[in-house]
């Protein structure tokens, strides 16, 4: 192309970068949302709201946290994916949402087709626990009355493709139990199901459960990092207590619609890249169990796409159902 023509389309590509970082330099110019598909007071929920905060303080807009709850967390990406493209709604995701992509085949959206990767934001491991009535005071003992009463045990969880579901079909399998799968609507009534005994057992954040360890509200079997939580040095890993290689962590992160500008994704990666550097925060999350994670928008993307295959794997291999 020469002439006039190049000279025009070179112009319409200046103007349109032009204006791409006029946007970024300008955002945010009103209040932006950020979309929990998870209930109020869980890991994603607090960590929404603290990451928020920040965001408030050095961009200065408010960002304003809405939990739409549903479906293990599909009602709530779904309309985060179809929000408009212009960064003022952001969906607060989790490894939820890349297990859901094998476990929900109906699901009305991709996740990476439909949304774009901003941040990851932390992640933490899970502790193993049981109500202090389960007859079970170390994680064998509990393996050993499962696999004597097939199908009469039951676990918690906040719904279906959630970490504390996939983790808990994941020991399902390693350990060879039977044990009932009791969804939730968000792990916040997960977890009063197990600390009132309607429920046997639950695998948690160990951020969101350290409260009730503490209050011998339940009762800690074992964690599920590859070490130790430093929160709970005495309680062993999943692998130590006889479930080899058993491992299960959840991670949080940002994304935004599919679309949105380059420009304003780079400008809150940046962003939540600090927040999660702060010290304050940083020492809130190291005494809550929770790592804070630091990847660029391109980063991230690959992690996502290696965290699907990933579940796409456990859930072909041990048969993981939705429900």
């Amino acid at each position: 192309m020469t002439g006039p023509r190049f000279v025009l389309a070179l112009a319409g590509a200046l103007l349109a970068m032009s204006a791409s970082t006029a946007s970024a330099q300008d955002y945010p110019s009103r209040p932006v949302r950020i979309i929990v598909p998870f209930g109020a007071g869980g890991p994603a929920d607090v960590t929404a709201r603290q990451i928020g905060s920040i965001l408030q303080e050095t961009l200065g807009q408010p960002f304003v946290i809405e939990n739409r709850t549903g479906a293990g967390g599909v009602i709530g990406t779904i309309e985060a994916a179809k929000s408009a493209p212009d960064g003022y709604t952001l969906l607060m995701m989790s490894n939820t949402q890349t297990a859901n992509e094998s476990l929900v085949p109906d699901r009305k959206y991709e996740l990476m087709r439909d949304l774009a990767p901003i941040a990851p934001a932390n992640y933490s491991d899970l502790m193993i626990v049981v109500h202090p009535d389960v007859q079970a005071k170390t994680l064998a003992e509990f393996i050993a009355l499962a696999k004597s009463q097939p199908g009469k045990l039951n676990y918690a969880s906040s719904g279906q493709g959630t970490p504390y579901h996939m983790a808990g079909e994941l020991f399902k399998a390693m350990a060879g139990i039977d044990v009932v799968h009791v969804p939730y609507r968000n792990s916040g009534e997960a977890r009063s199901g197990v600390i009132g005994g309607q429920v046997h057992m639950m695998i948690d954040a160990v951020p969101a459960m350290a409260p009730n360890v503490t209050a011998n509200q339940v009762r800690a079997l074992a964690t599920t990092g590859k070490t130790r939580s430093s929160v709970f040095p005495n309680v062993p890993t999943a692998d130590e207590a006889g479930v080899a290689g058993y491992e299960a962590t959840i991670w949080l992160g940002l994304m935004a619609p599919a679309g949105t500008p380059k420009p304003v994704i780079d400008k809150l990666n940046a962003a939540v890249n600090a927040a999660i550097k702060r010290p304050d925060i940083v020492k809130q999350w190291t005494t809550q169990g929770a790592v804070p994670m630091s990847m660029s928008p391109e980063e991230f993307d690959k992690f996502l796409r290696g965290d699907i295959v990933k579940w796409a794997e456990v859930v072909k291999k041990f048969s993981a159902k939705s429900q």
